[in-house]
């Protein structure tokens, strides 16, 4: 066999070894890796780098050594899920570096990281003062996690003590001008339906490169030709903005009139009403 063909054939078969011991591996050897982890890359890349250009050398080889590698870096995982001590051992345990808004030096220097890299990193967070930190933890993977204090978090809706329902899944209804029934009908939604809000947005499917519908029925697009400005869509400001002038009219016929019983009747309708704007207004504000 010529020696090029060779090299093409080993190439093939070590990729082909590669990807199926990286699969047994899982997927965390691509994503969060620890020291080892990285360790095992770099020498798998590289015996797969010798299978495939070493024809001098016998092949099996290094197929024998990779399988090595791996045996030995699936017992060392194996060994940290059964383990605590070892685990913290081959991985190392996480680190406080910000504690009550004070920087802690010692830490630091045993993480071998510099305050201007923490800052770097508090920055990357929309960070910009170390004194509105409660807590900054470096991660045996090297990721930095913030916890701001309390009076510099954002407000969300437990702080203010509102109940929000959990938003249905978005679908996207449209891929490069092509209409997808299945999400359509998982929303409960059909082609017609589609064609006449694409009518109001005055588009046609052929220029929707993605459309999109949340959970309370309103439709998104976006178009190939970017030009064409597409109008937001409007109808849940539409609708406060007639709950409210509902509530309205309720409230001044209440004052407005004289009998008794048509006043209270008004009036109870009005704070009902109130009641209502208050519960949908999350939902109709977005």
């Amino acid at each position: 066999m010529q020696i090029w063909l060779e090299v093409v054939v080993r190439t093939l078969a070590a990729i082909s070894v590669l990807f199926l011991l990286t699969k047994l591996l899982g997927k965390r050897q691509i994503s969060q890796l620890s020291l080892f982890e990285y360790i095992t890359g770099i020498t798998i890349g590289d015996l797969a780098a010798y299978i495939s250009i070493n024809y001098e050398n016998k092949w099996y080889v290094g197929v024998i050594a990779l399988s090595v590698w791996v045996l030995i870096s699936l017992g060392i995982e194996f060994l940290q899920i059964k383990s605590k001590k070892a685990r913290t051992w081959i991985d190392n345990s996480s680190t406080v570096l910000i504690k009550d808004g004070k920087i802690l030096e010692d830490n630091l220097k045993k993480e071998k990281l510099t305050n201007e890299e923490l800052l770097e990193q508090l920055r990357k967070k929309s960070i910009f003062k170390a004194a509105e930190v409660e807590f900054a933890i470096i991660e045996p993977s090297g990721e930095i996690n913030v916890l701001l204090k309390r009076e510099y978090q954002p407000i969300t809706p437990s702080h203010l003590g509102i109940k929000v329902s959990p938003e249905p899944e978005t679908q996207a209804v449209i891929l490069d001008g092509n209409i997808m029934d299945e999400p359509l009908s998982t929303i409960g939604l059909s082609r017609a339906w589609l064609h006449t809000e694409l009518e109001k947005l005055g588009v046609t499917v052929d220029n929707v490169y993605l459309a999109q519908v949340d959970g309370f029925g309103q439709l998104y697009v976006d178009l190939y030709d970017d030009k064409i400005t597409v109008p937001v869509p409007q109808e849940k400001a539409a609708l406060l903005a007639l709950l409210k002038k509902c509530e309205a009219d309720l409230e001044m016929y209440a004052l407005s009139t004289e009998a008794e019983q048509p006043r209270q009747s008004y009036a109870s309708c009005s704070k009902q009403l109130q009641q209502i704007i208050k519960d949908v207004r999350p939902i109709l504000a977005r």
